[in-house]
């Protein structure tokens, strides 16, 4: 589709040619402004997708996404491997760095909602290559993780029954690739209701384990921190404070993939209504409540099952790993299994559609820059993108490999070879606001002119972006200690770093793009049109009723 000519600033005041800038800020170039070429939000966006998620789906997609599998069935390795406190302190540690994720996407999505969120904020921020690169990265690691989340589906379904594993990965497939097809809307309805019933049982099981710890369970003593005076910390690969200390440490993978997913509520910005206020709004309360949930489950958990507990090592992949599960077995609680099984099938399920919608607008933005073919540009006429999904669907059909293999085997492998996708697109995340606020500094444009900012953010961004590194480089540590090299593990803990740098180097070398000067960075025409956007108007506080509501409002 070509590009009007007329600048994007004019475009703006002939929608409000009565909205004035504010006036307590530099004067813009507007001259320079309509000699840009592109919108920040393109035409394709603007006409073609539909606005159909509201604030509370934004907030609740996210908190979907974080809320899985990794929450009630990856804790009680986190506690096997780093101990009670280690554990949990590996888990305030990358739940400060998701804090500060969010703060960085939510102040560049609120001046750039664009779809694909931070893959578009780096051709816009920093270099084209890297949005490339970073980009086709998202691409593949949420391509694969809707096969991968089908498979453990499949395994926790067949906890129940023994009918054939490819009858179970067929529905589900079609079931996904009918949510992801239909409205947006429709999506986040969906989204919202099993982020509903998640976040009731992780309620419900965070209650239930404080009962039992406090001995509210006739004919069982009161625990307390019983299994914390075993041992704070468990030592792993090595002995004394060093192997404590490398426990502690092996922890944080596990904490980052169970944290994964809260980046993408960004990803369908131009499918959110009003998303200069409601994106900024989901960042800052969505790492708050995740966080909250997480470290409640890590403690209660910590005070349930010992951290030497065998069963904590089961590799079944079903409810029977479940810490949760394993102290309510022991306090004689029957019914708890099926009902923690059955809400992580929905977690798969919830993930998987997650990850597709993540893969598909990924893809989408990317053929919108002319990264992908256009024939990916294709919308129905209900605002979906349905040849990224009809791509998405054919990759699904991977989850087979689980009929003749073990399906939990071929969803580890899956798995790791995108692992170290999550921390690279934190740390494109926030590299970008670094680069954000350098070019507000090189132009002379305060931070006031943003429609959201956090003075915390110049602090923050730095720190989180030296800490994914730091976490990316030494995820697979374990493989260079004596005796414990496995060729397998180590490239699935790096095979992610030299994919990357070579897609962003190749595209460099061919196309011949340039880190993009600071102070050329499109931030002028970025506040241009956040004031004159008609749905950038602030979200109106809640009455009543609505003001009890801490979940989604």
């Amino acid at each position: 589709m070509a590009i009007p000519s007329k600048g994007p600033a004019q475009h703006a005041r002939e929608i409000l040619p009565n909205r004035q800038p504010k006036s307590d800020g530099p004067a813009i170039d507007n001259s320079d402004v309509a000699r840009q070429q592109e919108y920040i939000v393109s035409q394709e966006e603007r006409q073609n997708l539909s606005r159909g998620l509201s604030q509370r789906h934004v907030q609740m997609i996210a908190i979907a996404g974080a809320i899985g599998t990794g929450l009630f069935l990856g804790l009680g390795g986190a506690i096997a491997t780093g101990g009670p406190l280690g554990a949990l302190l590996g888990y305030i540690f990358v739940g400060l760095i998701v804090c500060c994720i969010q703060y960085a996407l939510g102040e560049v999505s609120a001046l750039m909602p664009v779809t694909g969120s931070f893959v578009r904020h780096a051709e816009l921020l920093v270099d084209p290559a890297l949005a490339f690169a970073i980009g086709w990265n998202v691409v593949y690691g949420s391509f694969l993780a809707v096969p991968s989340e089908i498979s453990a589906a499949v395994v926790l379904i067949q906890y129940w029954t023994d009918i054939n594993a490819a009858v179970w990965v067929t529905i589900l497939i079609i079931v996904s690739a009918t949510v992801a097809i239909t409205l947006v809307r429709v999506y986040g309805e969906i989204e919202f209701f099993f982020a509903l019933l998640k976040l009731l049982l992780v309620v419900f099981v965070v209650i239930l384990g404080l009962v039992i710890d406090l001995g509210g369970i006739p004919g069982k003593p009161r625990l307390g921190f019983h299994y914390w005076k075993e041992g704070l910390f468990v030592e792993y690969i090595a002995t004394g404070a060093w192997g404590r200390f490398l426990g502690f440490w092996a922890v944080m993978t596990n904490a980052v993939y169970s944290f994964s997913g809260v980046e993408s509520l960004a990803m369908a910005a131009a499918e959110t209504k009003n998303p200069r206020h409601n994106i900024p709004k989901a960042c800052r309360r969505v790492f708050v409540r995740v966080t909250v949930f997480y470290l409640a489950a890590v403690l209660v958990v910590g005070m349930l099952v010992s951290s030497s507990d065998p069963r904590l090592q089961d590799d079944s992949g079903t409810a029977a790993q479940s810490p949760f599960v394993i102290a309510a077995s022991d306090a004689g609680i029957k019914a708890i299994p099926s009902v923690v099984n059955a809400i992580c099938i929905t977690s798969a399920w919830s993930a998987s559609n997650q990850s597709m919608l993540a893969g598909t607008r990924t893809l989408y933005g990317l053929a919108v820059k002319g990264h992908a073919p256009k024939i990916f540009l294709k919308t129905s006429s209900w605002g979906v993108p349905y040849m990224c999904v009809a791509a998405q669907t054919a990759v699904s059909f991977l989850a087979y490999m689980c009929v003749s293999n073990s399906a939990l085997t071929v969803f580890y492998w899956l798995l790791d070879l995108t692992a170290a996708g999550v921390l690279v697109s934190w740390i494109a995340i926030a590299f970008n606001h670094i680069r954000l606020l350098q070019a507000l500094k090189a132009q002379g444009i305060p931070t006031t002119e943003l429609p959201w900012h956090n003075p915390i953010t110049y602090f923050s961004s730095w720190f989180a972006f030296l800490a994914c590194i730091l976490i990316l480089f030494t995820g697979g540590f374990a493989v260079f200690t004596a005796g414990n090299w496995d060729p397998a593990s180590f490239v699935s803990s790096y095979l992610d770093i030299p994919l990357v740098l070579l897609a962003y180097g190749l595209y460099k070398y061919i196309r011949g793009t340039k880190i993009i000067p600071l102070t050329e960075v499109p931030v002028h025409q970025a506040l241009e049109e956040a004031r004159n956007d008609p749905e950038n108007v602030p979200i109106k506080p809640a009455k009543g009723w609505k003001r009890l509501n801490v979940l989604w409002a």
